[in-house]
């Protein structure tokens, strides 16, 4: 059964004032379902593939456009880039609105491509593996929209979710596992690796040794959550800091990896530059270290990188339905301190805590202190904590706490 998405109404109302609209995301995220839905019938719809070449589009792009009027979604568009050419020549002839429509699983190519051809005409979405919110079909949440904006609210009733925390890390949010028997899902994240570095890797980028890739896939999902190190991960794997750099590039290009930049803007030397990363989907880092159930998550070595890594996601999710997607970061000092994320909005810089803890205190904020001590210039707003507490709760005068179900 189809689920609304967040992105529903963005995508359809892009479509009015757009040529082309272009749906980014990882493989079985669910794009050409969301699309489906939205268009139906009235969008013809055409899939591409790596092999066979449908239709000769790839060999006749021009004939194959004259053989289906707008407007048409073309699945999987980064196995017919030819295509790309004529349809920029077919938007400047038409001068239309509301022509194609376009999905593709490697961001990396196909945005190239794109860039290229359709400068100026195209609308890009990316598109994430589902939010909470999205699989239970709930409202869209409000609490960090009013945050960003300064309209904090503390009677919000209590309202915890009849769905513990633990499943929903374990499975994740990809459409095709929500309703699987557990006893089904480490089956289907075997074949979704295999399918994902036989098909997506191999055209995405020139890698030989695809078994030492698909360990470099289980190193980087030990390593949610952290600062990476591209010699750290190349030493693991007997590889040498360009080649791991680049496999995280192909990685990150197939949209099943996140990466926060740190925060810079005043040059203090104290500020460290790595990129944090996370894993785009809980579920994928829980198969992948062979976490069995999501019972085991409570006392396995991962669970506060796990819970960290779900709660940015979901807030990644939920911040590209809006109007305007705040910028993103971490912060850390080569002190130590650490602040989790950084949303960036109308010049203010909102830090936020992720705490896999019922009962925080002041002291869980003292990296958003100390944030605000080496950023005394910059316009802060009040620091938040994300955590299992029942109710938004104020710990100081520029710091709450909020449970994890509110996002």
């Amino acid at each position: 059964m189809y689920k609304p998405r967040l992105l529903e109404a963005r995508i359809t109302e892009l479509f009015t004032h757009y040529p082309v609209v272009a749906v980014l995301g990882a493989r079985q995220v669910g794009k050409s379902t969301l699309v489906g839905n939205l268009f139906g019938n009235r969008v013809e719809s055409i899939v591409f593939d790596p092999v066979v070449d449908v239709e000769n589009a790839r060999q006749d792009p021009e004939f194959f456009l004259q053989n289906h009027p707008t407007p048409v979604f073309l699945d999987e568009i980064q196995y017919a880039p030819e295509l790309l050419g004529p349809i920029k020549r077919q938007i400047d002839r038409l001068g239309q609105k509301g022509l194609y429509i376009l999905s593709g699983s490697q961001h990396l190519s196909v945005m190239r491509d794109i860039a290229e051809s359709l400068a100026g005409r195209v609308a890009v979405v990316p598109l994430y593996p589902m939010t909470r919110r999205e699989m239970a079909e709930l409202d869209r949440g409000i609490f960090l929209e009013n945050w960003v904006r300064g309209e904090m609210v503390f009677d919000t009733p209590r309202n915890s979710p009849s769905t513990l925390l633990y499943p929903l890390i374990w499975r994740g949010g990809y459409p095709g596992i929500m309703d699987l028997p557990a006893h089904l899902v480490s089956g289907y994240w075997q074949s979704y690796l295999q399918t994902y570095i036989e098909r997506d890797v191999r055209s995405v980028a020139n890698i030989g040794a695809l078994q030492t890739f698909g360990l470099f896939i289980r190193l980087l999902a030990a390593m949610s959550a952290q600062e990476i190190n591209h010699t750290h991960l190349g030493r693991e794997l007997g590889v040498d800091r360009k080649t791991a750099q680049s496999w995280l590039e192909t990685v990150q290009s197939t949209f099943l990896w996140f990466s926060l930049p740190s925060f810079s803007r005043n040059p203090v030397k104290r500020i460290a530059g790595r990129a944090k990363g996370h894993f785009a989907d809980t579920g994928f880092i829980c198969q992948l270290q062979k976490i069995g159930s999501p019972e085991a998550i409570g006392g396995h070595p991962l669970m506060g990188a796990l819970f960290e890594t779900w709660i940015v996601m979901e807030i990644v999710k939920t911040v590209q339905a809006w109007p305007m997607a705040p910028n993103m970061y971490h912060f850390r000092s080569y002190g130590g301190a650490e602040v989790d994320l950084v949303l960036e909005m109308d010049g203010t810089l909102y830090p936020i805590e992720i705490k896999a803890k019922s009962n925080p205190t002041r002291n869980d904020g003292r990296g958003i202190g100390a944030f605000r001590e080496c950023f005394p210039k910059e316009k802060i707003g009040p620091g938040l904590i994300i955590c299992a507490v029942e109710k938004p709760v104020r710990l100081a005068e520029q710091l709450v706490a909020a449970p994890w179900w509110i996002i």
